[in-house]
């Protein structure tokens, strides 16, 4: 691997090492990445052969240095990671229950086989450019295989069960039958959710998340920790309008189309687009019925919103990066059928109902995500024209993302005379519901209506 890929301050780090008479190798996933031709933001240095004490002493020459993880000797330098090997056992239950210990002593092996998975065990030094490799990791990187450096150890920490699922997805990578025995053995009930949601968040990244949710499936994870999602296993569908199978066959398709379009989003739009993709038909089990010769599931959309809820919370999701992430993904579900139905009935939709539908969801990830929903059904070959249409009307009415703001404020009608109190609000609230309907477009009209409404209160 070429020297000149990694950063300077990698690089300084390591030269200062090396004076001290130590090696400092870059581990973990960089190592990875670099080798399937990817970019890696991340950098971690591992230092072997330095004492802990003399550690952040030779850092500070570098660059600011901040303590991680101070017992076992982990600092963070000019923003990467720099630590001694560790030593790790087991001292409780949970992901976190582990004794530390740093060692600069360890060998290049030993420091290694606390690894995860042998992808993820290679080093690369920066001063030679050579790639150390104990446990075999590009073998299995060439084979796109995923095996598990310790058997006796990996399920101490039940989370690399569910980053088996996302590296799985994230690097089309198969798991050898041992590696799966493993996985499908290890309790996940001590698992936080901030903890799951951080791993089923990388693999909603995934350029195509339904090759980790088939995994999950198969590994007994999403019946162990997402019953709402198990429950479309085998929910069955009407064929003619969803040839692609059940709820569960479609909702992968949906998950997978609804990746393709979220690039161009803010990040918390993202999530919002795929957790509502994920969740959007977890209605159908509790009303799918054959009815009048066919499979139906009627009012699926609202039945969907307490389990969708239930979900929710099994991950913590709420407000992301100070977007309610929640209340958009419970609002996909309830409305997901909503542009197609619009389309079809188009000439009796009025401006007003999409004025409206805006006060509850952003029409612009509504349509995504119904979008998305159409064109999982392959085999199936279904027209998405209604949800463009859908969309374009929105942007012409300029409430895509929102709702109008309203043109008649507090202040506009205590101007009429009105004294502060709830008939303020009521006069505000009776005016907006006519600019939604259209009936009222400017400031001026708006100011007519609430006087002619103040005038009614006063003669009564």
């Amino acid at each position: 691997m070429n020297t000149s890929t990694i950063s300077p301050d990698a690089l300084a780090i390591a030269h200062a090492v090396a004076a001290a008479g130590g090696r400092a190798l870059v581990v973990g996933g960089w190592v990875r990445d670099r080798l399937l031709g990817l970019a890696s933001k991340d950098v971690d240095i591992e230092v072997f052969g330095v004492p802990g004490d003399e550690l952040r002493t030779l850092l500070e020459t570098i660059g600011r240095v901040e303590t991680v993880g101070e017992s076992f000797q982990v600092y963070k330098c000019n923003g990467i990671d720099v630590s001694l090997p560790r030593r790790e056992s087991k001292a409780g239950r949970g992901h976190r229950a582990f004794h530390i210990e740093g060692d600069p002593s360890m060998t290049i092996a030993e420091a290694a086989r606390r690894r995860d998975f042998t992808v993820n065990a290679m080093s690369f030094d920066p001063l030679t450019g050579d790639i150390l490799d104990p446990f075999e990791g590009r073998a299995d990187l060439a084979r796109r295989v995923l095996r598990v450096v310790d058997p006796q150890t990996f399920a101490d920490d039940s989370l690399r069960v569910l980053r088996a699922i996302q590296f799985a997805a994230r690097f089309e990578l198969t798991l050898d039958e041992e590696t799966r025995r493993i996985c499908q053995t290890i309790a996940l009930d001590d698992l936080p959710a901030e903890r799951v949601w951080g791993e089923i968040e990388k693999l909603l990244f995934a350029a195509r998340p339904s090759i980790g949710f088939t995994l999950a499936r198969e590994l007994g994870v999403v019946e162990r920790l997402f019953p709402e999602l198990f429950a479309l296993v085998g929910c069955p569908q009407e064929p003619e309008w969803h040839p692609e199978g059940d709820v569960w066959v479609h909702t992968l398709q949906v998950i997978d189309e609804a990746r393709l379009r979220i690039d161009d989003l803010p990040r918390p739009k993202q999530i919002a687009i795929m957790l509502g993709a994920v969740t959007h038909d977890f209605g159908k089990p509790a009303t799918t019925a054959f009815l009048d010769g066919r499979i139906r599931s009627i009012d699926h959309e609202e039945q969907g919103v307490p389990p969708a809820t239930a979900f929710l919370d099994r991950l913590n999701i709420h407000t992301i990066d100070g977007y309610d992430v929640r209340r958009q993904v419970l609002a996909i579900v309830a409305q997901h059928l909503k542009p197609g139905m619009w389309f079809k009935a188009k000439g009796e939709v009025g401006d007003g109902a999409f004025r409206r539908l805006a006060q509850k969801v952003d029409l612009d990830l509504l349509a995504r995500v119904a979008k998305s929903d159409c064109l999982g059904r392959k085999p199936g070959n279904f027209s998405a024209a209604a949800m463009d249409w859908f969309l374009e009307r929105a942007h012409a009415l300029g409430v895509e993302h929102r709702p109008p703001a309203p043109l008649l404020l507090g202040r506009h009608v205590l101007a009429l005379g009105i004294r502060p109190g709830p008939h303020v609000g009521e006069i505000t609230k009776a005016v907006y519901e006519q600019q939604l309907d259209g009936r009222v477009t400017t400031l001026d009209e708006a100011t007519q209506s609430a006087r002619q409404l103040v005038d009614s209160m006063r003669a009564q």
